[in-house]
Protein backbone atom coordinates (compact mmCIF):
# COMPACT_ATOMS: atom_id res chain seq x y z
CA UNK A 1 0.00 0.00 0.00
CA UNK A 2 1.29 3.23 -1.08
CA UNK A 3 1.21 5.34 2.44
CA UNK A 4 0.70 8.45 -0.03
CA UNK A 5 3.28 10.74 2.68
CA UNK A 6 6.34 10.56 0.16
CA UNK A 7 8.50 14.04 -0.09
CA UNK A 8 6.19 14.52 3.93
CA UNK A 9 8.72 15.76 6.67
CA UNK A 10 8.23 13.81 9.65
CA UNK A 11 10.11 14.33 13.35
CA UNK A 12 11.04 11.36 15.45
CA UNK A 13 11.82 11.68 18.83
CA UNK A 14 14.08 9.05 20.33
CA UNK A 15 14.64 7.13 16.93
CA UNK A 16 18.54 5.97 17.54
CA UNK A 17 17.07 2.52 19.04
CA UNK A 18 14.35 0.56 19.81
CA UNK A 19 10.79 1.66 18.96
CA UNK A 20 11.59 5.51 17.69
CA UNK A 21 14.15 3.75 15.49
CA UNK A 22 11.64 1.49 14.21
CA UNK A 23 9.00 4.28 13.59
CA UNK A 24 11.65 6.26 11.90
CA UNK A 25 12.93 3.23 9.40
CA UNK A 26 8.96 2.37 8.26
CA UNK A 27 8.77 6.22 8.00
CA UNK A 28 12.05 6.68 5.73
CA UNK A 29 10.84 3.63 3.57
CA UNK A 30 8.05 5.78 2.57
CA UNK A 31 9.81 8.69 1.32
CA UNK A 32 9.50 10.48 3.91
CA UNK A 33 12.20 12.78 5.21
CA UNK A 34 13.55 12.75 8.72
CA UNK A 35 14.32 14.93 11.65
CA UNK A 36 16.04 12.19 14.10
CA UNK A 37 16.81 12.87 17.80
CA UNK A 38 18.08 11.23 20.43
CA UNK A 39 20.31 11.93 23.49
CA UNK A 40 23.43 9.36 22.30
CA UNK A 41 25.07 11.34 19.23
CA UNK A 42 27.45 8.34 17.86
CA UNK A 43 24.26 5.88 17.75
CA UNK A 44 22.17 8.49 16.48
CA UNK A 45 24.45 9.03 13.58
CA UNK A 46 25.01 5.36 12.69
CA UNK A 47 21.45 4.91 12.16
CA UNK A 48 21.34 8.18 10.56
CA UNK A 49 23.82 6.92 7.29
CA UNK A 50 22.09 3.81 7.09
CA UNK A 51 18.85 5.16 6.60
CA UNK A 52 20.10 8.39 3.96
CA UNK A 53 22.15 5.48 1.89
CA UNK A 54 18.68 2.97 1.82
CA UNK A 55 16.30 5.57 1.04
CA UNK A 56 17.88 8.22 -0.20
CA UNK A 57 15.69 10.96 1.99
CA UNK A 58 17.19 13.71 3.48
CA UNK A 59 17.88 13.26 7.77
CA UNK A 60 18.93 16.00 10.09
CA UNK A 61 20.18 14.83 13.31
CA UNK A 62 19.61 16.57 16.79
CA UNK A 63 21.78 15.32 19.65
CA UNK A 64 19.69 16.48 22.84
CA UNK A 65 17.61 15.48 25.41
CA UNK A 66 13.85 15.86 24.56
CA UNK A 67 12.91 15.78 28.04
CA UNK A 68 14.45 18.98 28.94
CA UNK A 69 13.48 22.46 27.69
CA UNK A 70 16.75 22.94 26.71
CA UNK A 71 16.65 19.97 24.44
CA UNK A 72 13.63 20.58 23.11
CA UNK A 73 14.62 23.95 22.12
CA UNK A 74 17.09 22.42 20.33
CA UNK A 75 15.31 20.17 18.55
CA UNK A 76 12.68 22.01 17.20
CA UNK A 77 15.01 25.03 15.91
CA UNK A 78 16.21 21.86 12.95
CA UNK A 79 12.34 21.12 13.41
CA UNK A 80 10.16 23.83 11.55
CA UNK A 81 7.36 23.40 9.56
CA UNK A 82 7.58 19.30 10.61
CA UNK A 83 4.41 17.37 8.65
CA UNK A 84 4.59 14.49 10.92
CA UNK A 85 5.54 13.95 14.73
CA UNK A 86 6.32 11.32 16.85
CA UNK A 87 7.12 11.52 20.04
CA UNK A 88 9.30 8.96 22.47
CA UNK A 89 11.25 9.31 25.42
CA UNK A 90 12.52 6.16 27.40
CA UNK A 91 10.11 5.25 30.82
CA UNK A 92 10.68 5.45 34.42
CA UNK A 93 12.51 3.26 36.42
CA UNK A 94 10.10 -0.01 38.15
CA UNK A 95 9.76 -0.15 41.64
CA UNK A 96 7.39 -0.49 44.14
CA UNK A 97 5.06 2.48 45.53
CA UNK A 98 6.84 3.15 48.62
CA UNK A 99 10.05 3.56 46.63
CA UNK A 100 8.93 6.69 44.79
CA UNK A 101 8.82 10.41 45.99
CA UNK A 102 7.52 13.58 44.91
CA UNK A 103 11.20 13.98 42.85
CA UNK A 104 10.57 10.56 41.14
CA UNK A 105 6.60 11.65 39.60
CA UNK A 106 8.40 15.44 38.43
CA UNK A 107 10.52 13.45 36.87
CA UNK A 108 8.78 10.76 35.24
CA UNK A 109 5.60 13.30 34.55
CA UNK A 110 8.06 15.72 32.85
CA UNK A 111 9.67 12.64 30.42
CA UNK A 112 6.82 10.93 29.54
CA UNK A 113 3.72 13.69 29.71
CA UNK A 114 4.73 17.51 29.57
CA UNK A 115 7.92 16.39 26.76
CA UNK A 116 5.73 14.86 24.23
CA UNK A 117 2.89 18.15 25.14
CA UNK A 118 5.56 20.34 24.34
CA UNK A 119 6.58 19.17 21.22
CA UNK A 120 2.81 19.18 20.21
CA UNK A 121 2.05 22.72 20.95
CA UNK A 122 5.17 23.37 18.61
CA UNK A 123 4.30 21.54 16.00
CA UNK A 124 0.71 21.95 15.66
CA UNK A 125 0.43 25.47 14.72
CA UNK A 126 2.01 24.72 11.29
CA UNK A 127 0.43 21.59 10.86
CA UNK A 128 -3.27 23.23 11.69
CA UNK A 129 -1.65 26.13 8.90
CA UNK A 130 -1.25 23.79 6.41
CA UNK A 131 -3.96 21.88 7.15
CA UNK A 132 -2.59 18.40 7.32
CA UNK A 133 -0.83 16.63 9.99
CA UNK A 134 -0.41 13.05 12.22
CA UNK A 135 0.97 13.09 15.35
CA UNK A 136 1.35 9.88 16.59
CA UNK A 137 2.75 9.04 20.75
CA UNK A 138 4.29 5.99 21.77
CA UNK A 139 2.86 5.71 25.33
CA UNK A 140 2.13 2.00 26.86
CA UNK A 141 -0.32 -0.43 27.43
CA UNK A 142 -0.39 0.33 30.75
CA UNK A 143 -2.40 3.18 30.05
CA UNK A 144 -5.33 0.35 29.43
CA UNK A 145 -4.44 -1.75 32.01
CA UNK A 146 -2.01 -0.86 34.63
CA UNK A 147 1.62 -2.66 35.28
CA UNK A 148 1.42 -2.49 39.00
CA UNK A 149 5.88 -2.18 39.25
CA UNK A 150 5.63 0.28 36.50
CA UNK A 151 3.95 3.05 38.48
CA UNK A 152 5.91 6.30 37.51
CA UNK A 153 5.13 5.36 33.99
CA UNK A 154 1.12 4.75 34.01
CA UNK A 155 0.43 7.88 36.15
CA UNK A 156 2.55 9.89 33.81
CA UNK A 157 1.58 8.14 30.08
CA UNK A 158 -2.34 8.00 31.60
CA UNK A 159 -1.98 11.80 31.94
CA UNK A 160 -0.80 12.14 28.53
CA UNK A 161 -3.53 10.16 27.24
CA UNK A 162 -5.96 12.28 29.24
CA UNK A 163 -4.66 15.54 27.22
CA UNK A 164 -4.17 13.87 23.78
CA UNK A 165 -7.93 12.67 24.63
CA UNK A 166 -9.34 16.47 24.35
CA UNK A 167 -6.60 18.15 22.06
CA UNK A 168 -7.27 15.52 19.15
CA UNK A 169 -11.17 16.41 18.74
CA UNK A 170 -10.13 20.26 18.67
CA UNK A 171 -7.55 19.69 15.88
CA UNK A 172 -9.15 17.47 13.92
CA UNK A 173 -11.39 19.28 11.63
CA UNK A 174 -8.22 21.27 10.31
CA UNK A 175 -6.65 17.81 8.63
CA UNK A 176 -4.73 17.20 11.77
CA UNK A 177 -4.82 13.57 13.45
CA UNK A 178 -3.08 13.06 16.71
CA UNK A 179 -3.09 9.42 18.45
CA UNK A 180 -1.35 7.55 20.86
CA UNK A 181 0.45 3.76 20.15
CA UNK A 182 0.62 1.44 23.31
CA UNK A 183 3.65 -0.99 23.10
CA UNK A 184 3.40 -3.83 25.09
CA UNK A 185 6.64 -6.28 25.42
CA UNK A 186 8.83 -5.27 22.38
CA UNK A 187 12.52 -7.11 21.52
CA UNK A 188 14.56 -3.35 22.74
CA UNK A 189 16.91 -2.29 25.02
CA UNK A 190 14.72 -1.45 27.58
CA UNK A 191 13.08 -5.10 27.63
CA UNK A 192 16.41 -6.60 28.09
CA UNK A 193 16.65 -4.03 30.89
CA UNK A 194 13.45 -5.02 33.02
CA UNK A 195 14.01 -9.09 31.75
CA UNK A 196 17.61 -8.55 33.49
CA UNK A 197 15.82 -6.93 36.74
CA UNK A 198 13.94 -9.74 36.40
CA UNK A 199 16.57 -11.85 36.44
CA UNK A 200 18.52 -10.70 39.38
CA UNK A 201 15.25 -10.88 41.76
CA UNK A 202 13.93 -14.53 40.91
CA UNK A 203 17.99 -15.85 40.88
CA UNK A 204 17.11 -17.11 36.78
CA UNK A 205 18.39 -16.16 33.83
CA UNK A 206 17.75 -13.68 31.55
CA UNK A 207 16.64 -15.97 28.86
CA UNK A 208 14.42 -18.16 31.44
CA UNK A 209 12.76 -14.16 32.37
CA UNK A 210 12.26 -14.43 28.90
CA UNK A 211 10.80 -17.31 28.21
CA UNK A 212 8.96 -16.90 31.38
CA UNK A 213 7.37 -13.47 29.68
CA UNK A 214 6.65 -15.03 26.47
CA UNK A 215 4.41 -17.31 28.10
CA UNK A 216 1.98 -14.37 28.96
CA UNK A 217 1.68 -13.22 25.83
CA UNK A 218 -0.87 -14.87 23.54
CA UNK A 219 1.30 -14.71 20.32
CA UNK A 220 4.14 -16.55 22.31
CA UNK A 221 6.76 -13.87 21.17
CA UNK A 222 8.14 -10.43 22.18
CA UNK A 223 7.20 -7.38 19.25
CA UNK A 224 10.01 -5.99 16.92
CA UNK A 225 10.17 -2.50 15.95
CA UNK A 226 9.90 -3.45 12.63
CA UNK A 227 6.21 -4.45 12.94
CA UNK A 228 5.75 -1.47 15.42
CA UNK A 229 6.93 1.00 13.14
CA UNK A 230 4.98 -0.03 10.04
CA UNK A 231 1.78 0.46 12.59
CA UNK A 232 3.16 3.89 13.24
CA UNK A 233 3.40 4.37 9.53
CA UNK A 234 0.13 3.83 8.74
CA UNK A 235 -1.51 6.09 11.47
CA UNK A 236 0.35 9.01 9.33
CA UNK A 237 -0.43 8.10 6.32
CA UNK A 238 -3.05 9.50 3.75
CA UNK A 239 -5.24 6.28 4.56
CA UNK A 240 -6.18 7.40 8.46
CA UNK A 241 -7.29 10.52 8.17
CA UNK A 242 -10.70 9.44 9.91
CA UNK A 243 -8.68 7.90 13.04
CA UNK A 244 -8.30 10.42 15.43
CA UNK A 245 -7.51 10.60 19.70
CA UNK A 246 -7.30 6.31 19.34
CA UNK A 247 -4.97 4.61 21.91
CA UNK A 248 -4.24 1.50 19.33
CA UNK A 249 -2.56 -1.57 21.51
CA UNK A 250 0.33 -3.40 19.83
CA UNK A 251 0.87 -6.28 22.46
CA UNK A 252 0.32 -9.21 21.16
CA UNK A 253 -3.22 -9.78 22.81
CA UNK A 254 -1.20 -9.75 25.96
CA UNK A 255 -4.29 -6.86 27.37
CA UNK A 256 -6.91 -8.77 28.04
CA UNK A 257 -9.81 -6.55 28.21
CA UNK A 258 -13.67 -6.73 25.56
CA UNK A 259 -12.89 -3.13 24.27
Amino acid sequence: MDMGIAGKTALVCASSKGLGRGCAEALAAEGVHLVMNARNSKDLEVVAKELRLTYEIDITTVASDVTTPEGQSKILESARSVDILVTNAGGPPPGLWSDWDRDDFIAAIDANMLAPIAMMKACLPGMIERRWGRVVNITSQSVKAPIAILGLSNAARTGLTGYVAGTARQVAEMGVTINNLLPGVHDTDRMEALDSDVGLNQDITVEQARKQREATIPVGRYGTREEFGAACAFLCSQHAGFIVGQNILLDGGATNATI
